[in-house]
């Protein structure tokens, strides 16, 4: 196996500066040259040096992933898998090793803050799931690590990649007036995260342009689980809803089982709107009718975007990245 710089410029036949250049990604280097070069470091067998690479570039090529979560929920919460699934896959295409770290009990949290931020080995960070008021993201600023957060946040330093929750939710919110449902419920997600604001915000506007005041017995507060769901819809049914709308498909699939429960049908006597589409909407009876969100792509944007970030040359210029990505209604037999 080769093992040397100088073995690699001979069997591609350049100079040995010009293989430091391609192994250090340097742009320093035409296509033609880069291709030679890398088909004799596969055929060499050539390993770089994962430390020697770091110190001439200053970065590790390891990239956090933090998700405010415990472990229970971010194993039953389907949203999470092909989202970790996506981020892992665009940073093996970065060349990235991506680092989990799941930030479990509030009591611990500032101890494992003050740990994430100090690990200088990292070159930037991915947090998901956040409350509008984490400590961490204040952490971050301060110590000026680049960070992208995976959902809105309202401090306006924050770099931060997002679906349409507003749009999505209002949407979905205008299908079931069109349907003419007079008594549309909702059972909301945390009402301290981004998401759970956002999709509020977004019925509640829906309701308003159509004339109607949101009815305070109408709402509910979750936290995106499908038990939330089920007490959400038990709460609700007292005030005789026509429709209910979930802040995502684990709080639907908990109100739909609630509501069939209860000796209602749906849709006859109540519809029922998740958001998501997680695989779980087409798997319970009747399917539901769900905002489709782009779960796989919101994790590659995210890490492109925290890529860019790293290597920018400028990053206090000021500007900012605040991408959001599109959602779809997709009509079921739920409503």
């Amino acid at each position: 196996m080769a093992d040397t710089l100088d073995q690699v410029a001979k069997i591609a036949g350049v100079s040995r500066a010009t293989v430091s250049r391609v192994v250090n990604n340097s742009p320093k280097v035409s296509p033609r040259t880069r291709e030679k070069v890398k088909k004799a470091i596969k055929e060499s067998g050539y390993k770089p040096d994962a430390v020697a690479r770091s110190l001439a570039k200053n970065e590790t090529g390891i990239v956090g992933l933090v998700i405010p979560e415990s472990v229970s929920r971010l194993f039953s919460d389907p949203f999470f898998a092909p989202f970790i699934q996506a981020v892992t896959e665009k940073c093996n295409d970065l060349d990235y090793e991506l680092m989990l770290s799941l930030l479990t009990t509030p009591d611990r949290e500032k101890e494992q803050c003050e740990g994430v931020v100090s690990s200088s080995f990292l070159d930037g960070f991915l947090f998901a799931s956040s409350t509008v008021e984490d400590p961490l993201v204040d952490e971050l600023l301060s110590d000026g690590t680049p960070f992208i957060s995976v959902g809105r946040h309202p401090n306006e330093e924050v770099n931060f990649v997002d679906v349409d929750n507003y749009g999505g939710a209002k949407r979905a919110t205008e299908y079931l007036l069109n349907l003419d449902h007079e008594r549309i419920a909702a059972i909301t997600g945390p009402l301290d995260q981004a998401a759970g604001i956002d999709r509020l915000k977004g019925y509640k506007d829906a309701l308003r342009e159509a004339g109607m005041e949101p009815e305070e017995g109408l709402i509910v507060e979750g936290d995106f689980t499908e038990e939330s769901g089920v007490n959400g819809a038990q709460t609700l049914l007292a005030n005789f809803p026509t429709a209910i709308i979930a802040a995502n498909d684990m709080t639907a699939i908990g109100a739909l089982k609630a509501v069939k429960k209860s000796g209602k049908s749906v849709p006859e006597d109540i519809a029922i709107v998740g958001f998501d589409d997680v695989a779980s909407a087409t798997a319970v009876e009747p399917p539901l009718t769900t905002v489709r969100q782009p779960i796989r792509e919101l994790g590659r944007q995210a890490t492109s975007a925290l890529h860019q970030l790293i290597h920018e040359s400028n990053p206090g210029d000021g500007s900012l990245r605040r991408d959001f990505l599109e959602t779809e209604l997709v009509v079921r037999s739920s409503t």
